[in-house]
C-alpha cells in the first residue's frame, strides 16, 4: 500500500567553475592540514545531504543529483605540451567522467600573456539556465566565487528553482597562492549557502563521515 503523503524527489544539477574548484582544490591538496584532494563523488554525497537538511528533514534517498557539469578554459595542444599539462589533463577527464560529471572546456584566449580565460563564465550561466527552463530541476548547486554569476542565480530564482551555494573562504597561511572567497552578493542571493571551509575546518568534522568522504583517503599524485 502506498503512504498516504509522498513526498517528491528533489532533482539536483551542480555546476563548476573549474578554475574556482581546481584552486580550492589546490589548496587542499597542498596547503591544508589535511593535504588531500577532493574527491567528487564524495562532494557529491556531502551536497546530497546538505540539500536534504533544508529539504526534506534530512531524507537523503530522497534527494538525487541527476546533473553535473564543470566548466573550464583549456589550452590548445601546443601549449598543453609546452607547460607538460596534457597529463594532468586527462587526470582530469578521467576524474570527472569516473564522477559522472560532464566535461566543458572553452579555449584559452592564448594571444594574452599571460592567457587568460574567455567566455567560459557565461557559457556556464547559459547552459545552467537552459538546462533549468527545460529540465526543472528543484535545487541547482553552484561550486563557484565570482559575483558576475548573480544575474544567474537572480534567473534562476524566477523559475522557482532553490539555488545552493556551495562557498569558501580560504586564506593560506603564506603567500604561496592567493586567498579564495565566495562573493558576498552571491551568497546573499541564493536560497541556501554552504560554506564548505568552516565545515571541513569545524570542531565536528573530525570522524564526521560525511565531511570525511570529501576527501581521498591518501594523496593523489
Amino acid at each position: 500500500m502506498l503512504p498516504d503523503v509522498i513526498t517528491p524527489l528533489r532533482r539536483i544539477a551542480v555546476f563548476y567553475d573549474g578554475t574556482f574548484f581546481q584552486k580550492v582544490n589546490h589548496y587542499y591538496g597542498y596547503h591544508h592540514s589535511r593535504r588531500k584532494f577532493i574527491d567528487l563523488g564524495g562532494l557529491h554525497e556531502y551536497i546530497r545531504h546538505r540539500v536534504a537538511e533544508f529539504e526534506t528533514n534530512k531524507n537523503v534517498s530522497l534527494c538525487q543529483i541527476v546533473e553535473a557539469h564543470f566548466f573550464r578554459g583549456r589550452f590548445s595542444l601546443t601549449s598543453a605540451k609546452k607547460v607538460k599539462s596534457l597529463e594532468s589533463d586527462r587526470l582530469q577527464d578521467q576524474l570527472l567522467m569516473y564522477a559522472g560529471v560532464v566535461a566543458h572546456y572553452y579555449p584559452m584566449d592564448e594571444s594574452k600573456d599571460p592567457p587568460q580565460e574567455k567566455g567560459i563564465d557565461v557559457w556556464l550561466a547559459l547552459e545552467a539556465y537552459d538546462l533549468a527552463v527545460h529540465k526543472r530541476f528543484d535545487v541547482l548547486v553552484l561550486f563557484a566565487g565570482d559575483q558576475d554569476f548573480v544575474p544567474l542565480v537572480r534567473k534562476v530564482n524566477g523559475l522557482g528553482t532553490r539555488v545552493l551555494i556551495i562557498g569558501v573562504d580560504i586564506t593560506p597561511e603564506n603567500d604561496s597562492m592567493p586567498a579564495q572567497r565566495t562573493s558576498r552578493r552571491l551568497i546573499e542571493e541564493a536560497s541556501y549557502t554552504v560554506m564548505l571551509s568552516e565545515e571541513v575546518d569545524s570542531k565536528t568534522a573530525k570522524g564526521d563521515s560525511v565531511i570525511e568522504g570529501i576527501f581521498y583517503t591518501r594523496k593523489s599524485s
